[in-house]
C-alpha cells in the first residue's frame, strides 16, 4: 500500500525544477502508474513549468490514466494559447483518451484552432469519441498497454495498410487506424512501412509515427529516425519524438545521434535526447522498472 507521504514525495520530485529532467520523468511515470486523485493533482501542478517537453508528457500521462478528475486542467491547458502548441495538442489528445463525451463541444471548438497541430489533434479526438459512442464499447486493449488516439483498423495486410497510411487524400483518423494496425501486426515489413510515414506532410502525423516506432523498439527504423532527428528543418515536435523512439529502441547504433543532439539549440530536442539517454541506460541495465520513484524512496 502506497502512503500519502510517498505520493507527496514523488510529486515533489516532479515539480522541483532543480531536479534533473530524467529524474522528474521517472517521478511522473511513477505517479501515472500509481493513479488516484493525489497523483492527478501533483501532475496537474507541474503545468507551470518552463519545459514544453515535460508539460507534453504531463498531458500524455493524464490521458493514459483516463481519470476524469484530470478533465478541468486539460481543458485549461488546451484553451491557453500561451502554452506551446505541442503541449496544447497533447492536452486535446488526452481529453479524447479519457473518453468522456462531455468534452465534445470543447474539442469541436478547437478543431478550428489556427494552430494546425492543435486543430488536427482535436479533430482526431472528436472522431475517437464519436467512434466510442457508435461502437458502445472501448477498443480492445493495446498490446502496448497504451490508450491510442484511434482504434486499429481491422485490416491486417501490411501492403494494404501501408497504402492507407501513406494516402494523404484520406481522412487523418483512417490513416491513424492504419498506423496502429501496422504497429499491432509488427514485424520488419510493418516497421518499414511505418517509417515511410516520416516523410508525410502533417507534422502531427509524423510525430505520431515516431511515437509508434518507439513502441515497436525495432532497430530496422533507426536510420529513418536518426535522419529526422538530424534535420534541423524538421518540426521540433517531430524531432523530439524520434529522439525518444531512439532511446526506447536502445541499440548501440542509437547512441551517437542522441549524444550529438543532447546539446541541440532547440530545448525540446535537447531535453528529449537527455531523457532518451536515460531510457537507453534503463533498457540496457538491470533496473526492475523505469518508473522507479517508489524504489528510490524505499532504498
Amino acid at each position: 500500500m502506497v502512503t500519502e507521504q510517498e505520493v507527496e514525495a514523488i510529486g515533489r520530485t516532479l515539480v522541483d525544477a532543480a531536479q534533473p529532467l530524467p529524474a522528474r520523468f521517472r517521478a511522473l511515470f511513477t505517479l501515472r502508474n500509481l493513479g488516484g486523485r493525489a497523483a492527478v493533482e501533483w501532475i496537474s501542478r507541474a503545468f507551470g513549468d518552463g519545459s514544453a517537453l515535460l508539460k507534453h508528457e504531463l498531458a500524455y500521462c493524464l490521458g493514459q490514466m483516463q481519470d476524469e478528475a484530470a478533465i478541468p486542467v486539460l481543458i485549461r491547458v488546451l484553451e491557453d494559447t500561451a502554452q506551446e502548441p505541442m503541449v496544447r495538442h497533447e492536452a486535446g489528445e488526452a481529453l479524447g483518451a479519457i473518453g468522456n463525451p462531455e468534452v465534445l463541444d470543447v474539442l469541436k471548438r478547437y478543431s478550428q484552432d489556427p494552430v494546425v497541430e492543435v486543430s488536427e489533434t482535436c479533430q482526431l479526438a472528436v472522431r475517437r469519441l464519436e467512434w466510442l459512442q457508435n461502437n458502445k464499447e472501448q477498443p480492445g486493449s493495446s498490446p502496448y498497454l497504451s490508450v491510442d488516439p484511434a482504434p486499429p483498423a481491422e485490416e491486417t495486410d501490411v501492403a494494404k495498410l501501408r497504402e492507407i497510411l501513406l494516402d494523404e487524400s484520406r481522412e487523418l483518423f483512417e490513416r491513424y487506424q492504419a498506423m496502429f494496425a501496422l504497429r499491432n501486426v509488427g514485424g520488419q515489413a510493418a516497421v518499414l512501412a511505418l517509417a515511410e510515414g516520416l516523410r508525410c506532410g502533417s507534422a502531427l502525423f509524423r510525430h505520431e509515427i515516431g511515437y509508434v516506432l518507439g513502441q515497436l523498439q525495432d532497430e530496422a527504423c533507426v536510420p529513418q529516425l536518426t535522419a529526422v532527428l538530424c534535420s534541423r528543418a524538421e518540426s521540433p515536435m517531430v524531432r523530439h519524438e524520434c529522439a525518444e523512439a531512439l532511446g526506447a529502441i536502445a541499440r548501440p547504433c542509437c547512441l551517437r545521434a542522441l549524444r550529438a543532439f543532447a546539446g541541440d539549440e532547440e530545448r525540446v530536442v535537447r531535453e528529449s535526447c537527455q531523457v532518451a539517454l536515460d531510457m537507453y541506460e534503463y533498457e540496457n541495465g538491470a533496473q526492475f522498472q523505469y518508473a522507479d520513484g517508489l524504489c528510490k524512496l524505499q532504498a
